[in-house]
């Protein structure tokens, strides 16, 4: 069988920026020709994106589908984890739910998910010509190396080259990369055949003598010193974290900025799909933040309670941690404050959750916040659908997908938030969602609303207005394209592109 050319990106640990590098990359090789696409054989995160099938996959390779300007596909993904506590996770297999499971039950399945895996690989070479693949965590995780399905095990099923990813902003980036190669087999060393070490600061002529010291004790060659960028700013480059939150959008106090519209995300233990808000991060008149203390919640325009993959969980840090209450205050004492729940935020708001097969959590039934007259009823089956709709109010087109177990029943008369009218491509009539308190409560299942620059703008303005402030013209787009091609430009002129083509060239 023919199979594509492939590279595969594996890291020094979790969060080294792995993924951005294949992102960049699949779009340096798609400018340059090929037909490329993003593998990742399994990815544990909570940020997900529905397919246009219907099949949930990591929101992190529709976004390097995005860079190959290809549709993503639950191949580019086969296994993704979910966590809903500390021990256990939902695994989904080619886009589909399969089980909860514990994870030594999750081990026992390795076996046979690996040849999924596979399946899904050898699919996919052949309709590309390259594939960029991305590893998970570390190859050089001991206790996991024996049924690893994702770093180089992965890599020598596919004849892939390796090249080791390190972050050198978090320190030890020397120690991290040679620790890596000690600890592993002599065959395994061998199919490393390059460093890249990311988020660099400073001057590169300063790194020459760790760089000299690493490629003689080594023998593999540093290929590229990737800058390390921020996401605002004339030069920043807004591209989204896998499954974190970055650290500058936290704040312990917030202190509200002035004429600016103040945006508080409820920062949720088991938060996901938090990318529903980087079209409002990049809007000028907004300040966005993540908040984990009830404290943080400070004079705020607009609250918002995110997704969550443990609805029942997280609804009950809400209540313990004092967030509830202070939400309640706020909503009471400040009259033009907004409240908005997404998805699992969105049935947190009404009275009732009710989860009679445990599909999130072991709690048959618990009360919600009680700010909508609305009950909530988990079932076995989930959605996974993309939508396009349109906003009740305004007559403004959204374009959207929905990941959840519930379905919410408006028993306080509302009025809906969104007319759906399609669902995996197919014209429907539906609605979705709440508005209550003439607009001061607003709850969807539709993630991704905020994407759509006229409805975002819009929806900023009438808060404006309430507040007395004139209204913004619709000046700012969100072009996750234009950043794909910034952050490609900055990888290619960091990167020696001759060599890694040579390592692509030669394979592993």
């Amino acid at each position: 069988m023919n199979r594509a050319k492939t590279l595969h990106i594996c890291g020094t640990g979790s969060g080294v920026g792995k993924s951005v590098i294949v992102s960049a990359l699949c779009r340096i090789f798609l400018q340059d020709g090929y037909r490329v696409c993003p593998f990742k054989a399994q990815n544990m995160a909570l940020n997900s994106f529905v397919t246009k099938e219907g099949g949930e996959i990591g929101r992190a390779q529709a976004f390097q589908a995005k860079a190959c300007r290809i549709e993503p596909h639950v191949d580019m993904n086969p296994i993704l984890m979910k966590p809903t506590a500390d021990k256990h996770a939902q695994v989904i297999v080619h886009g589909k739910p399969l089980a909860n499971m514990s994870a030594l039950r999750y081990v026992r399945h390795k076996k046979r998910l690996s040849k999924e895996a596979f399946n899904s690989f050898d699919r996919l070479s052949k309709i590309y010509e390259l594939i960029v693949m991305e590893g998970a965590g570390s190859p050089a995780e001991i206790n996991l190396k024996a049924h690893d399905i994702v770093n180089l095990k992965m890599a020598r099923y596919a004849d892939a080259p390796v090249i080791l990813v390190g972050d050198i902003d978090k320190g030890g980036v020397f120690a991290w990369l040679v620790g890596t190669l000690e600890l592993l087999e002599k065959e395994e060393q061998k199919q490393i055949k390059g460093f890249i070490i990311n988020k660099f600061r400073g001057d590169v002529k300063l790194l020459k003598p760790g760089i000299d010291f690493l490629e003689k004790r080594t023998g593999i060659k540093v290929l590229g010193i990737i800058p390390y960028f921020h996401s605002s700013g004339r030069n920043g480059i807004r591209i989204s974290e896998e499954d974190s939150v970055p650290l500058d959008n936290f704040e312990s106090i917030a202190r509200p900025a002035r004429r600016k519209l103040n945006i508080d995300v409820i920062y949720l233990p088991h938060i996901s799909n938090f990318t529903d808000f980087d079209a409002l991060e990049g809007e000028p008149d907004v300040s966005l933040r993540y908040l984990k203390t009830p404290e943080s919640l400070n004079r705020p325009d607009i609250i918002i309670i995110p997704g969550t993959k443990n609805t029942t969980n997280d609804l009950q840090y809400l209540k313990e941690s004092g967030f509830a209450e202070k939400i309640r205050s706020v909503m009471t004492n400040n009259k033009s404050a907004v409240l908005i729940g997404i998805c699992g935020g969105f049935q947190m708001l009404g009275t009732k959750i009710r989860d009679p097969h445990l599909s999130e959590s072991r709690q048959k039934e618990t009360d919600g916040l009680g700010m909508l007259e609305m009950e909530t009823v988990f079932s076995k089956n989930k959605v996974l659908s993309q939508v396009k709709a349109i906003e009740e109010s305004s007559g403004l087109a959204i374009s959207g997908y929905e990941i959840h177990h519930g379905k919410s029943r408006n028993i306080g008369d509302y009025k809906p938030a969104f007319n759906i009218i399609e669902r995996k491509g197919k014209i429907i009539r539906n609605t979705d969602g709440i508005v209550a308190m003439n607009g001061r409560i607003y709850g969807t299942y539709i993630h991704g609303i905020f994407d759509a620059d006229t409805f975002r703008r819009n929806f900023l303005n009438r808060i404006r207005s309430k507040k007395g402030w004139g209204i913004l013209s619709n000046k700012t787009s969100f072009n996750p394209d234009r950043e794909l091609d910034k952050l490609a430009d900055l990888v290619r002129k960091n990167t020696d592109m001759k060599y890694l083509y040579e390592i692509l060239e030669n394979g592993a």
